[in-house]
Formats: structure tokens, sequence, C-alpha cells
């Protein structure tokens, strides 16, 4: 990505999206990450793709934008005869696999990255260096992945990796924790395997994914990518967003993890059903909007599913919805439900189906009594009162998101 797409993004994102509330702009993948000692001599990533930081940083402010970054603490990007700031002499190439004293899984076998290995004598420091040196130059948001990969050595589509086991991935997380809380940087776990109920990942990190790479995006991302399946002890737990945030929605809630769906590719659905459903879903779950078009890929006509201020409420508001079931074969969980900070119901009637079908709530289901004013959040439009139930026909691909306010 040239610096010119850059900057056309980025003036992109400030006029069409800012005043909506997208206040960042996040790199993300595989371009190159490479530290200048001349620039940050404790080893951290100070270009992307051949652009400085800084610089990224410095054109995101001046539009009213911040920059979060995609690296891991746990990756090497500089000289191993790096010293590690805050330590004795200890130099990065000791941080890194030994295969005198480090147990991992595979020893025979390679890392596609060079980790530092956190139980290693000064990777502590070197991960508190890490968020430290990010805060200092602007940014605090920080994706990192690949977790899988470190923990167990597998999930991450057959790339090579020794595996560090439970302890080094719990104590990585832990020092994380740690350092991104002490210098407010927001953390985002990414390809984690959620073993045991997500027990660590809900305990150490601010956002989890919680389903595999949006890839070519559609319908086929958002909800019908290959048969529905879940575990619950692996990456990825899912294929797909609907799945995964209907087995996740458990461990969500106001002040508690955020579930990331991955990316949003508008330009890759078919209908304004599509478009709004997976808008939809997605703050009803609690999560992020996070835009993957592009200045130069957003289809015309698109930009109004991205800033419909009534779901955007949602988000501001810490709305966070859970599904009638979490069981993935019953309909129930098409349907989601929460409460605004003000005691309004939102309620979504999903259909990833494609073909038509009825959707009722009965108001006992979730507590609500007596009668409520009821408002189409796409449509804009208030539709009379309801007192003991709600029933749709939903369009096959489509979806209904309504407000209710108790009636005076």
């Amino acid at each position: 990505m040239p610096e010119v797409t850059w900057d056309a993004n980025i003036d992109w994102v400030s006029e069409n999206l800012l005043p909506y509330g997208y206040g960042m702009i996040c790199t993300d993948g595989f371009m190159s990450m490479t530290n200048d000692p001349g620039i940050d001599p404790g080893g951290y990533m100070t270009h992307y793709a051949g652009i400085k930081l800084t610089d990224l940083v410095a054109k995101c402010k001046a539009k009213g934008l911040k920059l979060g970054v995609y690296d891991n603490p746990l990756w090497v990007h500089c000289s191993y005869e790096t010293v590690v700031k805050g330590t004795e002499g200890i130099t990065v190439g000791s941080l890194v696999y030994n295969s005198a004293k480090d147990d991992v899984l595979y020893p025979d076998k390679g890392d596609v990255f060079t980790w530092i290995v956190p139980s290693h004598k000064g990777a502590k420091e070197f991960i508190d260096g890490f968020f430290k040196y990010y805060k200092k130059i602007g940014v605090e948001f920080i994706r990192m992945d690949f977790l899988c990969l470190f923990e167990t050595a597998d999930g991450a589509g057959g790339m090579p990796g020794r595996g560090y086991g439970r302890e080094e991935y719990e104590l990585a997380l832990k020092y994380i924790s740690e350092a991104a809380t002490k210098y407010q940087v927001f953390t985002s776990l990414v390809m984690p395997n959620l073993k045991n109920d997500a027990e660590l990942e809900k305990k150490y990190g601010n956002m989890i994914r919680v389903d595999a790479d949006t890839m070519k995006g559609g319908w086929q991302h958002f909800a019908s990518n290959g048969p529905t399946w879940f575990n619950p002890n692996g990456w990825p737990s899912t294929s797909n967003m609907f799945t995964g945030l209907i087995s996740w929605s458990h461990i969500a809630g106001r002040g508690k993890v955020v579930l990331d769906a991955d990316f949003t590719r508008l330009n890759t659905f078919d209908t304004e059903g599509e478009k709004q459903s997976v808008i939809s879903l997605q703050l009803m779950a609690g999560g992020p909007i996070a835009v993957a078009d592009q200045y130069n890929t957003i289809v015309s006509g698109d930009l109004k599913f991205y800033q419909n201020e009534e779901l955007l409420a949602l988000n501001k508001d810490g709305f966070v919805g859970k599904p009638l079931s979490d069981d993935l074969w019953n309909a129930k969980n098409q349907i989601w439900y929460g409460q605004m900070s003000d005691g309004d119901y939102i309620i979504g009637f999903f259909n990833k189906e494609d073909n038509e079908y009825d959707r009722t709530l009965d108001f006992s289901e979730i507590g609500i009594e007596g009668k409520v004013k009821v408002r189409d959040l796409w449509k804009h439009q208030d539709e009379g009162e309801a007192e003991t139930s709600l029933s749709y026909k939903i369009p096959g691909r489509s979806c209904k998101i309504v407000r209710l306010t108790k009636s005076e």
C-alpha cells in the first residue's frame, strides 16, 4: 500500500466515517515490519511496509483520527544484539527459543515468526517496553495475531511452529495485560485457541476474535461458510460470524471482553438485506464495525449502511445483546435482544436462510411487561405499539432491528 493510498484512505475515512464515530484506522497483515535502531534503539517496529509509523500517526492525527497497529509483543523485528531496555545488558537474542532449555511441543519444527519466550529473563521488560513505545508514539490499539500458533502450533493453515505451550501462553498474556493496562493500550487478541471457555483470553484481553478470517467476505463469511460447527478448544472456533457470535455470546456483556467477528467488506455483499444484517449483528453482539472497504473499493450507496446513527448508538452506549438461544440448531438463535442504558430494548430479528421465515418474540421470554412503542432502526420509522409479542416475516438473508420504548 503506497503512501498516496494511505493519504486517500485517511481523507476518505475522515470525511465519511469519522463524523459517525469511526475514530481509528488500523494496519493489518503481512507487510514488512522493520526496526530502524536510529529511530528506536529498543528494537520495536518503526516502519510498516516501508512507511514510518510516526508519519502514519501524524497523518491520522491531522485528520482527527488515531492509528491502530498490527503487531505482536512476542515478535522480534530487530537485531539479536539489541539490548532490552530496563535490563542490565540482556539482549533480544537471549529471549528467543533455546533448544537447551525450552520445552516446546514440536522441537524438530521451525517457527514462521521469531517469537520471544516469556519465561526468559528480560522478556517481561521487553513486553513492557513494547507498550510503552507504542503509547509514546501515539498508538493506543494493538492487534496481535497468530496466538494459536504460539500456543499449540496449529490452526494457522499449516504454518510451521514449535508450540510453546499453555504455561508460556498464559505468562505472555499476563505480561501483555499488565503492560497494556499500565500504558492504557487496548489489546485485540487474534486467532486465539480460546481453550476452556476462553478462560485466559477473557481474563487478560480486551477483545478477542471468534471466527475465521473475512478473506473474500460476503454472505459466505457472515453466515454460510461451510457446514455449521463449533470447536471451543482450537482456532478457528467456527468458520463464520453468525456462528461465532452465537457460540461465544455467553462470555460477553457490558464491561466484559469484546467479541470481534473480523472485518466488514460491504463491497462483497449482494443485497441491502445482507448489508443490513452484517452491520446489525455485530452491533447487536457488542462488537466493533471494522470497515475494510476503502476509498476506491466502496460500492456506490454503501456508505449509508456504515452511517446509520440509530444503530451506531448501540456502540456508543456500550450495548451488548444476546441470542434467545445459543444452540446452533435452534432458530431462536436468530433473534437477539438486549437493553440500552436507558432501559429501552433492542431486538434483532435475523434470517440467515435463503427463504422467508417467520420470527416471533413473546415479551415474556425476555421480561418485558406492558405496552411498548416500536421503532424500526433501518427504516427510521415508528411502527405503533405492541403489548405481548412481536412477529415478522423476514425475507431470506435479511433482518429487522427494532427499538422498544415503554409507552407513557
